[in-house]
Parts: structure tokens; C-alpha cells; sequence
């Protein structure tokens, strides 16, 4: 009962307009998917009657069917160029569908009772099973159209009827008979060929109903994700621009260039320098997440030098690694070593790589940066000292806002997103990001690029790099 409830309801709202023009489209793509499926299968069934009746008659009926199917071939052409939006088209097409599908109906129907005519024992197992076949078929593939699927059915059910009647009429049997036996069993088939069609129609209302209800959840995530997204940028900005006066207030307070500022002022004005520092560091982090999120962060691709670019980034840490008391050496690399990046982000990177691999070391301890060709590719490595990582933790460890959860890893400030964004931006470079670690030992983090080489320019690594989250600009070599 349940079921029916559910077959009337979903048929009355098909034969609303909502949604039906997609139903008519989704249709027509499955139908011309499986034309030749069914096509074969009748093949099939002809090949065989063909060895034991009239083959004539068989392949004629046969080639009545396939003609039939190229109906709904042609139809399929005409529909491609219907955007579904014109319900005129939209019921001129369901008119098509209708009428291809009655014509298509009759001459496998027709095709089936043939065989059926020709077999002059009691009983019709083969014209049968082909009916109930392609009755299946049809309740499994066109219940996305309710009228379509009644419509074919009812023409079947016909034809199930006749081949009944058939034998019942050719030899007027006493109820006794098994003439009446298999004419009962017919009527049972009939009964759940009709039954399985409506839990196959129900089954797939059900399914639609799903994809409806996680495509409107699909929807409200975005809508918040982008109320997020300019919530974080709106914030961020107006934090930035107060924060940026306080820091030079606190800079210029800082150096007392009169000597006006107390001793004892002096530790606190460092700290709070220090923390809004960190302060516009969190932000600065927080609008690069944002800009990637929405699709605003900007690249320029140029001819970029490893070697040069290391040296930018350590020098641009200098004061931290000489304030923690851990000395930074570089291993360059003696070949050409140039890749196609965007100069400032990749500073950025390396400068990411290198503050975790300070924060994270000893004091005293000591950091070495290298770069090495490793035949078409540049790798850029910073190994560390420090307490390592556990394993497992990679997830952790380049995911959003987070960090190893570790004692040590707490002891050390940052927003848990320096590695994210990192990861982001060499990926925007058809790079790759990873580390090698050992708890207590240290740690290892590289990063993978594409090698220029003469004559092969920036334009076969910028290629692969067209993605739509992040706009991309370059210069030839």
C-alpha cells in the first residue's frame, strides 16, 4: 500500500511541469545509451527462433523492430539542441517520445506474438521469456517517465494477454488442462511484471528525491561557506589597517630616538611589538585564505633561480634564526636550476618552511637549506634538528588551522594554516610538497619543481596549471 501511495503521488507530480523537462532529457540520453543494448538482445532472440520457424518471417518482423528503435535515434539527434527550458519543445519532444515508444511497443509485440502464432505445441515458454525480458527491461530503465513506462508496459500486457488466449482459443481445453494452468501463470506474471515495475518507479522517485535534497545542501554549504569567505575578508581588512598603525606607533615608540621612554617600559613595549606582529601575521595568513578560497590570488609566472631564490628567503629570516640562536647554511646547487614561478609567493613558501623549521629546532641548533637537480626536476630541501613528527600526522600537518598535537607544537605560536597555504601555492606550480621525519631527530621538508632547460621555455610547465580557483599570467622565455 505504501508503494502505491507513493507510485500515485510521484506520477501526479510528474505530470506537473515542474521538473519534467529534465525527466524528458534524462530520458532521451538513457534511451540512445541503451538502443543497442536492446537492439542485441533482439538479435539474439531472432537468431534463435530463425533455427527452429519460418526465418522469413522472423527477420522480417525482426527488421520492423530495429526500425523502429531508430526512432528514437533520430529523436535523440533532434533533442541535443533543447536547452530544457522551452516547455513547447519540452511537450512537442514528449509527444515524440509517445508515439516512438507505441510504434516501438506494437513491433516488439508483434515480433513476440509471431513466434508465438507459429508454435503449434501447447505452451509458449521462448515467446514468453522474450516478452517478460524486455518487460523488465523496460521497468528498469524507463521509470523515469511514468506515462512512458504505462504506456510501453500496457502494449506488453497485451501481448501477454494474446499468447494467454492463444492456445486457450485454438483447443478449448477442459479447465482441467494445463492449457489453463499456464494461462493462470501468465496472469500471474502479468501481476508482478506490474508490481516490480512500480517498486523500480518508486525506487528511483526515492533516489531523485535524495540527489534533490543533497543538491540543496550542496547549495546551502556554498551560500555559507560564502558568507564565511566575506566575513573573513571584510574582518581581516579592517583589522589590518588599525593594526598596521599600532605596529608603527609601537616601532617608533620602540626606538626612542630621544630617550624618553623608562627602562621599565621597554619589555612591555617589545612584547606587545612582538604579539602584534604575530598579530598582522595571522591576518596576512587568514587573506591568503581567503584569496585562494575565492579565487582571487594572482600568479605570475617568470624564470625563477633556486639558487636565488633560497637566498632571499634566508636572509629575509636572518633576524629570527640569529634571535633564536640557530644557525641557517645553504648547500646551492651548482647547474642551472631555474623553474617558472611567481617569485614573491615561492619567498613565501620558503619562508614558511624555514620559520617551522626554527620554531620547531633546539636552541642552538641548526638548519640547512639545499637545492639539487634531480634529473627534469628542482628540489629545494630545509632540514631541521628539531623534536620531529609522528607519523600519521600528514593530514594534520598540511591541513586548515591545525597542528602536530604535541606539547612542543603547542609551545610555538601560528595560525596551524602556513603549511596549507603553502601546499596551495605549490601545487598552483605543478610542484609537489612533502617531509621525511623522525621523532627526536628531525625533520625534512622538500619541494619538487618542474627544471627549465634551454629552448623548453615556461609554456610546458605553465600549461597544466589552468585552473579556474586561481588566475595565472606568464612571459615567454
Amino acid at each position: 500500500m505504501k508503494d502505491l501511495n507513493t507510485f500515485w503521488a510521484a506520477r501526479n507530480d510528474w505530470f506537473s511541469s515542474d521538473g519534467r523537462e529534465q525527466r524528458i532529457k534524462d530520458y532521451i540520453v538513457l534511451a540512445n545509451q541503451l538502443v543497442w543494448k536492446r537492439q542485441a538482445s533482439f538479435l539474439a532472440a531472432a537468431i534463435l527462433a530463425a533455427f527452429y520457424f519460418d526465418p522469413t518471417a522472423i527477420f522480417a518482423y525482426y527488421g520492423v523492430v530495429a526500425l523502429t528503435e531508430m526512432l528514437d535515434v533520430h529523436l535523440g539527434l533532434q533533442a541535443k539542441a533543447w536547452d530544457g527550458q522551452d516547455p513547447v519543445v519540452g511537450r512537442q519532444i514528449l509527444k515524440r517520445i509517445a508515439l516512438n515508444t507505441a510504434i516501438s511497443g506494437m513491433a516488439i509485440a508483434a515480433f513476440i506474438i509471431n513466434i508465438a502464432s507459429q508454435q503449434t505445441m501447447v505452451g509458449h515458454f521462448t515467446p514468453l521469456f522474450f516478452l517478460f525480458s524486455g518487460s523488465i527491461f523496460a521497468a528498469m530503465y524507463n521509470s523515469q517517465m511514468i506515462g512512458i513506462l504505462i504506456l510501453r508496459l500496457s502494449i506488453y500486457g497485451l501481448a501477454f494477454l494474446y499468447i494467454a488466449f492463444l492456445d486457450v482459443f485454438r483447443y478449448l481445453p477442459p479447465l482441467s488442462s494445463n492449457i489453463w494452468l499456464e494461462f493462470f501463470t501468465i496472469i500471474f506474471v502479468l501481476y508482478f511484471i506490474g508490481d516490480i515495475s512500480v517498486k523500480f518507479y518508486v525506487n528511483q522517485q526515492e533516489r531523485l528525491e535524495q540527489m534533490k535534497l543533497i543538491q540543496e545542501e550542496n547549495e546551502r554549504t556554498k551560500a555559507a561557506l560564502e558568507v564565511k569567505s566575506q566575513f573573513l575578508s571584510t574582518v581581516s581588512h579592517e583589522l589590518r589597517t588599525p593594526l598596521t598603525s599600532i605596529i608603527g606607533s609601537l616601532e617608533l615608540i620602540k626606538a626612542d630616538p630621544r630617550g624618553l621612554l623608562p627602562d621599565n617600559l621597554k619589555p612591555m613595549i617589545g612584547i606587545a611589538a612582538r604579539n602584534a606582529q604575530r598579530l598582522a601575521a595571522l591576518i596576512d595568513d587568514l587573506l591568503d585564505l581567503q584569496k585562494i578560497e575565492a579565487g582571487e590570488m594572482a600568479f605570475h609566472f617568470k624564470p625563477v633561480d633556486a639558487n636565488d631564490l633560497v637566498y632571499e628567503a634566508v636572509e629575509s629570516t636572518a633576524g629570527y634564526a640569529s634571535k633564536l640562536g640557530i644557525h641557517v647554511t645553504t648547500a646551492p646547487c651548482g647547474e642551472d636550476c631555474q623553474i617558472a614561478g611567481d617569485r614573491n609567493r615561492l619567498v613565501q613558501v620558503m619562508s614558511n618552511l624555514l620559520s617551522n623549521a626554527l620554531k620547531f629546532s633546539d636552541k642552538g641548533g641548526a638548519v640547512k637549506v639545499r637545492v639539487e637537480t634531480l634529473s627534469t626536476r628542482i628540489r629545494i630541501s630545509v632540514h631541521d634538528e628539531g623534536v620531529g613528527i609522528p607519523r600519521g600526522a600528514k593530514d594534520c600537518v598540511f591541513g586548515k588551522f591545525s597542528q602536530v598535537d604535541s606539547s612542543d607544537a603547542r609551545k610555538v605560536g601560528g595560525t596551524g594554516l602556513g603549511l596549507n597555504i603553502t601546499k596551495q601555492i605549490i601545487g598552483r606550480h605543478n610542484g609537489t610538497v612533502d617531509y621525511v621525519s623522525e621523532l627526536g631527530v628531525g625533520s625534512t621538508f622538500y619541494i619538487e619543481f618542474d627544471r627549465l632547460t634551454d629552448g623548453g621555455g615556461p609554456s610546458a610547465v605553465l600549461e597544466p596549471l589552468a585552473n579556474p580557483q586561481f588566475r595565472v599570467t606568464g612571459e615567454a622565455v
